[in-house]
């Protein structure tokens, strides 16, 4: 049986790599501190024996006992709401943690998949984005940490590809939804619907003609499957080219949640994207993939999961406290 180690395992998208590899007949060990994952993610994994979890913290050393065929680092925060609170411990997973994975991979003689971002493209200047595209990033701004985080993660994981022959994948993400996204996260998708879903306005920042391209949870795991089993060390753009602005999408949202809602319009952030679509050209052609799951459907599903949670969840506040991860 082949073992796989997933870090960020009880995260949004972690959590549903997990479920991926066991389906596939991998031996899973999940791993993750907590800082933003959650164990109820994974909770219905524990009782299976290929799968084991450990509560640890990869910017520290890292152990794990037997043979690795693979890893995938996907521990990081993975929206603004928590790298803004957390900027040093978002920096230190892109980077100690990334290096102590690595590490680990050659020693074990694993092959490994680091998580990037569109965001590594910052508020881009090329529309769409193809990977060749070197990005507009203000390293200063807000947003830096997670930024730079996963730009500096590209250039260890290829140093580490080139000067010690590591067998490396690196897929870039863009926007990602569906079941077990955090109601309070802050990213737009589980916004809208939470607060459709408790009749309060919907919150656009900007004027709302900034577009983003919405990808299914099951077509992203798909890819990321296809590319970590590919001989391809290049970073690969998965996400779904299905562009639509931000006032598009929130007359979607008050339509599917059969809601009469009112918009309303707050200041941009600083440095937030004004446009997000991928050039999938290269997953296309190299893994033979596509996003199969339209966005009627995969928001359909996503609002049933959503309105499957308790009025308490609903109304629950993020309050997490982050002071012991800042060091």
């Amino acid at each position: 049986m082949k073992r796989i180690l997933i870090t960020g395992a009880a995260g949004f998208l972690g959590s549903h790599l997990c479920d991926k590899f066991i389906n596939k007949g991998f031996h899973v060990i999940g791993m993750d501190n907590l800082i933003t994952g959650d164990l109820k993610n994974i909770q219905h994994l524990f009782h299976l024996e290929n799968f084991e979890f450990h509560h640890h913290d990869v910017t520290k050393f890292i152990h794990v006992h037997g043979k690795l065929d693979y890893i995938l680092h996907f521990a990081s925060p993975a929206s603004p709401i928590d790298y803004l609170k957390i900027p040093i411990q978002t920096l230190k997973v892109g980077s100690l943690g990334t290096h102590n994975l690595l590490g680990l991979a050659r020693v074990k003689k694993a092959k490994i998949l680091i998580a990037s971002t569109s965001e590594v493209y910052g508020d881009p200047l090329v529309h769409p984005q193809t990977e060749e595209y070197y990005g507009n990033v203000n390293t200063i701004g807000p947003r830096g940490v997670y930024d730079e985080a996963k730009r500096f993660q590209e250039s260890l994981t290829m140093a580490y590809h080139t000067f010690h022959g590591l067998e490396t994948r690196i897929v870039r993400i863009f926007n990602t939804y569906g079941p077990r996204m955090r109601l309070n996260d802050g990213r737009v998708i589980p916004a809208f619907i939470g607060q459709a879903l408790r009749g309060e306005d919907l919150t656009i920042f900007g004027d709302g003609n900034q577009t983003r391209s919405f990808c299914y949870v099951s077509d992203q795991v798909e890819g990321i499957y296809r590319l970590l089993l590919s001989d391809y060390h290049l970073p690969v753009n998965i996400g779904n080219p299905d562009e639509i602005t931000i006032n598009e999408f929130a007359q979607e949202i008050l339509k599917l949640t059969k809601t009469q809602n009112k918009i309303v319009y707050h200041p941009l952030p600083i440095n937030d994207p004004l446009q997000r679509q991928p050039d999938i050209t290269k997953a296309n052609k190299i893994l033979n993939w596509e996003p199969k799951i339209t966005r009627q459907e995969g928001m359909r599903l996503t609002f049933e999961y959503f309105k499957s949670l308790s009025k308490e969840e609903l109304l629950k506040e993020d309050h997490k406290d982050f002071s012991k991860y800042i060091n």
